[in-house]
């Protein structure tokens, strides 16, 4: 089973109106850039409480 791409790596590809688009340089997934800032978001939240179990 494939590992899921935690995207560390993106540059912009197209910019249209009020939206970037982004690719992720290891997997080359293409995506809006407000989308990979709320996959951040989510990768720090659900961090957060193994760091607290510590």
């Amino acid at each position: 089973m494939a590992t899921a791409c935690k995207h560390p790596r993106v540059r912009i590809v197209s910019r249209h109106e009020d939206t970037e688009y982004v690719e992720c340089l290891e997997c080359g997934e293409v995506f809006d850039a407000e989308e990979f800032h709320d996959m951040e978001i989510e990768e720090s939240t659900e961090e957060q409480p193994a760091a607290e179990d510590e």
